[in-house]
């Protein structure tokens, strides 16, 4: 089937569309959160970029809601309202904020299109009413086992760790670079070292990388951090257990579910894990031991192949066949449908 969705969130786009569908991403001129299309990603030939405005409303079979605004965009755009006239889920990618655990989902207590959340976390802490929820778990394409762990340092992967400061855990860093220097990936990381006042030595800022490179450089470090206090699930911690790294974990939100102790350490008191961040770092071949078992345990619950099976089955509940038009999209000469 044909299935439009916006470019929202890299990491989790890039699982969805490995599936065996044609996949309509909005494109605009000056690209930008509402036309981003492929984002220069290497994407399947299946994944095509779109303009909204000029595309067919009939050859959309079905479509994977991310932001409250877009019910309304497709509305307007393709004159087929998503839950009514053409087959529809809303994909919830955040933990709730504001008033926790009472926050109100925007599609609570609607009963057309089904609520999909990434973590059993999100669907408990969310006030869903009575929407139909669903929860599909994050599948990550396995970039295979790179560990090394050659260089006696922390990795972490945390994007705007300046702006976002306590939601990231940035406030932590501190005390783990105390251990350990710290190797910090990820975007908006510039003024991070005058926010956590940790020097050349005990900190390096390596900015956002290709997601192949990003994989080669994470996995020479001895050890991955995860000191996020408030997030879904980072995709950048489960990527790290693919690769074979042993993983130093806030115990928040999902994480709990996500990383078995033996896989390296998993804990709310930040004392246990600086303590355990510390033993990693000296002792590689026990670094080494937890990392096998953190791609083992990530491999069991994560894989791309159970990801895509619960999205088939939940687009084929969603999808009758009345909705389905059978139409081809004609590329333009840009290589773009239209």
């Amino acid at each position: 089937m044909r299935v439009l969705l916006w470019h929202v969130h890299g990491g989790w786009t890039d699982a969805f569309v490995r599936g065996p569908h044609e996949y309509l991403l909005p494109v605009l001129p000056e690209r930008g959160a509402w036309g981003l299309g492929r984002g220069g990603r290497d994407w399947p030939a299946s994944v095509r970029e779109v303009a909204l405005d000029a595309l067919d409303p009939g050859s959309v079979d079905a479509v994977v809601l991310q932001r409250a605004e877009e019910l309304t965009e497709v509305g307007r755009a393709l004159g087929r309202v998503p839950g009514k006239d053409l087959p529809g889920v809303f994909l919830e990618h955040n933990t709730p904020k504001g008033d926790v655990p009472h926050s109100v989902h925007p599609f609570a207590d609607q009963h057309i299109i089904p609520l999909v959340h990434v973590t059993h976390f999100n669907q408990l802490m969310w006030d869903n009413g009575s929407a139909p929820t669903v929860v599909i778990e994050h599948g990550v394409p396995d970039p295979g086992h790179l560990y090394s762990g050659e260089v006696a340092e922390l990795g972490a992967v945390v994007n705007e760790p300046v702006r976002r400061g306590r939601v990231t855990g940035t406030d932590l860093l501190a005390r783990f670079a105390a251990v350990a220097p710290l190797r910090v990936f990820g975007m908006g990381g510039a003024g991070l070292s005058e926010a956590t006042g940790l020097p050349a030595g005990k900190l390096t800022v390596c900015g956002d990388l290709q997601t192949a490179r990003l994989h080669r450089e994470l996995a020479r470090c001895r050890v991955y951090l995860h000191p996020v206090r408030w997030t879904s699930l980072g995709l950048a911690l489960l990527e790290a257990m693919h690769l074979g790294m042993p993983v130093v974990v806030l115990g928040t939100t999902e994480a709990a579910r996500a990383v078995p102790p033996e896989a390296g350490a998993i804990s709310t008191n930040v004392d246990d894990l600086v303590r355990a961040a510390a033993q990693l770092v000296r002792d590689p071949a026990e670094a080494r031991q937890r990392g096998n078992m953190a791609r083992e345990a990530v491999l069991e619950r994560y894989g791309l192949e159970a990801f895509l099976r619960a999205w088939n089955e939940l687009l084929d509940d969603v999808t009758s066949p009345r909705f389905r038009t059978g139409r081809i999209l004609i590329p333009t000469q840009e290589g773009k449908g239209q």
